[in-house]
């Protein structure tokens, strides 16, 4: 069954609140084989201007994942997770995540469309640390396959 237009502007608020540490910017870093000293090193990140070590840009699909599986499994929507894989993915940033942020993320669906038998589900997430400050957004497109595809 199509996924309804009539979700288009529908927003889930955060649930929780991710606390970015060290530890797990350097993890990212990690999987990601980043050597950058600004993402391990706290001196190096001071010296360069910042709080404490930064994450990578693409930190924030860590904090993302859980808040777009919340759309997925909303029962309402009827989206159906086995046959969803990712389309797209854009992030654009206000400032760096740095260790010690507490960070809320605001979901929100802005678009669904239909084509060749499959739905296309656009997504934004807005990322602020809990005193408010942007952080960054996430856009994302979401492609369900059709029962014939």
């Amino acid at each position: 069954m199509p996924l309804d237009p009539a979700f288009i502007g529908r927003s889930y608020p955060p649930t929780s609140t991710y606390e970015v540490s060290r530890e797990k910017i350097r993890e990212f870093a990690d999987a990601i084989g980043d050597e950058n000293a600004l993402y391990r090193d706290p001196e190096a990140a001071r010296a360069a201007g910042y709080p404490d070590v930064i994450a990578p840009p693409t930190f924030l699909t860590i904090v993302n994942t859980p808040a777009f599986e919340m759309i997925a499994s909303d029962p309402e929507l009827g989206l159906d997770y086995s046959r969803m894989v990712h389309g797209d993915q854009r992030f654009s940033h206000a400032r760096p995540v740095h260790a010690g942020d507490r960070l809320r993320l605001t979901v929100t669906i802005e678009d669904i469309m239909a084509r060749a038998g499959n739905d296309f589900l656009t997504v934004r997430a807005e990322i602020a640390a809990e005193d408010g400050d942007a952080i960054g957004s996430i856009r994302a497109q979401l492609v369900v396959r059709g029962e014939n595809a």
